[in-house]
């Protein structure tokens, strides 16, 4: 049955407090802006949608519950772009999700699609407590879901191999379904404000689970991973999408303890230890714990935010954007799973090598000739690594300093910041921890001038290339 609205309230009545999108009314969510335009199409033909413009679509699929969709095009849309799903709160909308977030604003800077779904009726949240909503093709808005994006890879050129999916509240919790449902469709998700897949559950279409919600229902991490390998999609076995995860400690309406249950839930799927690999405070009142697997690479992220309510993500902050990178769509090749090759220096028409291997060793740019000291890969998790006679090095800045100047080395790979790196659609290099660039020094184009890191000047000494 549908929640009653005093319920509804009761889930969002924090995010209403402070005006947020997702305590909105329907009466509050504005009208698509000028901006914006409305097309009709039919199964065999996708409406021209306008650059940089939300567009809706009609007749996209299968959609047993009767979802909207919209899609944003970027103006400098990538060739076979990447693909993200948006998913509203309560009492929101796709329209609503697209004006009050900064995931359009994004995709602007990267190039990828988002395609921005509303729930039927319109404002109501998402079914994440049927039966039909817990297994993969099993009905209801899952499916409507799925087919806004097979839709957009066969009628926007979308790449099946990039499709991530993001939420807040009630979409958080559609986006752990989601990630749970479809694992080979994923490549990773970040969830604002969620509960862990499965923990809605009624048995009942768009119902509340008050134990849930106010963060009552506690697992063991293999109860929760046994309900995604079970319930989800049982039988299979292939790869799984990392996860992203974001709560505040002081959410009134999605209780924060159901953080550590999401937690636990994608640990154990994911197959990493529920010990944290690392512990940082990116940003004031933020603690960020990171689950890597055997070689290094994040699988699950999770933020922790002291004295912040229901109210995920901020627009104008820098969340949607962790997120993004997270998901890798701030640069992503079109695979969503990294790339492989030389890192070359544009200006100097020479490539990024590890001299000798050893750590602490500064690099330098050398004659490009597909040696393995010449081969970078940029994982997951934003590193750029070189392996040579089987031992794998990050590039490193030095010391972790992050003054003009400082040395671009190797050393070995910690999942730390200094050794994060942002590929921009610019061709810029950026170190995640100091935001300087990727430099040839001295502006010099011969063999063994070494890199540093400097101050980002739009220098073709400071241009790159991989792949």
């Amino acid at each position: 049955m549908l929640r009653s609205r005093s319920l509804k309230s009761r889930l969002l009545g924090l995010a209403a407090a402070v005006g947020l999108a997702v305590g909105l009314s329907l009466q509050a969510i504005p009208q698509a802006t000028a901006a914006q335009s409305t097309a009709q199409a039919s199964p065999q033909a996708a409406p021209q949608a306008a650059a940089a413009s939300l567009t809706q679509i009609t007749n996209f699929g299968n959609n047993p519950t009767g979802l909207q969709m919209h899609l944003y095009v970027p103006n400098n849309v990538k060739a076979n772009p990447a693909i993200l799903l948006a998913l509203h709160g309560c009492q929101g909308s796709g329209p609503y999700l697209y004006s009050s977030q900064d995931f359009a604003s994004l995709a602007d800077q990267y190039g990828f699609l988002v395609i921005y779904p509303s729930t039927n009726p319109g404002g109501s949240c998402w079914d994440v407590s049927s039966d039909q909503s817990m297994t993969r093709n099993g009905g209801s808005d899952p499916v409507g879901l799925m087919s806004m994006i097979t839709y957009t890879e066969q009628r926007y050129g979308g790449n099946p191999n990039a499709v991530y999916v993001t939420g807040q509240s009630s979409g958080a919790m559609m986006t752990n379904v989601m990630l749970a449902n479809y694992p080979d469709v994923f490549k990773a998700g970040a969830a604002f404000m969620g509960v862990p897949y499965h923990c809605f559950y009624t048995g009942t279409v768009r119902a509340w689970n008050g134990t849930c919600g106010q963060g009552k229902l506690t697992m063991t991490p293999q109860q929760w991973g046994g309900l995604v390998r079970n319930t989800a999609y049982p039988g299979y076995t292939g790869p799984r999408p990392r996860v992203q995860l974001w709560h505040g400690t002081t959410d009134g309406s999605v209780n924060y303890n159901n953080l550590g249950e999401e937690i636990k839930q994608w640990t154990d799927v994911l197959g990493v230890s529920q010990t944290p690999s690392s512990t940082d405070s990116p940003a004031a009142n933020w603690t960020r714990t990171r689950y890597n697997n055997s070689a290094g690479k994040t699988q699950v992220e999770a933020y922790s935010l002291a004295g912040t309510g229901h109210e995920l993500p901020v627009k104008g902050s820098v969340m949607a954007a962790n997120a993004i990178r997270f998901m890798g769509l701030d640069a992503a090749p079109p695979s969503g799973g990294g790339t492989t090759g030389a890192l070359r220096a544009v200006d100097a028409g020479k490539c990024l090598t590890d001299a000798n291997t050893q750590q602490g060793t500064q690099q330098q740019i050398y004659a490009c000739n597909g040696a393995a000291n010449q081969t970078w890969t940029r994982t997951s998790s934003d590193q750029l690594t070189v392996t040579v006679g089987g031992s794998t090095l990050c590039l490193d800045a030095n010391e972790h300093a992050t003054t003009p100047g400082t040395k671009a080395i190797v050393w070995t790979c910690n999942g730390q910041p200094n050794q994060q790196w942002k590929l921009n659609s610019n061709g810029t290099v950026t170190g995640v921890q100091s935001g300087l660039c990727l430099d040839v020094a001295g502006l010099a184009t011969a063999d063994g001038t070494p890199v540093q890191l400097w101050t980002c000047s739009g220098g073709k000494n400071q241009q790159w290339t991989l792949g």
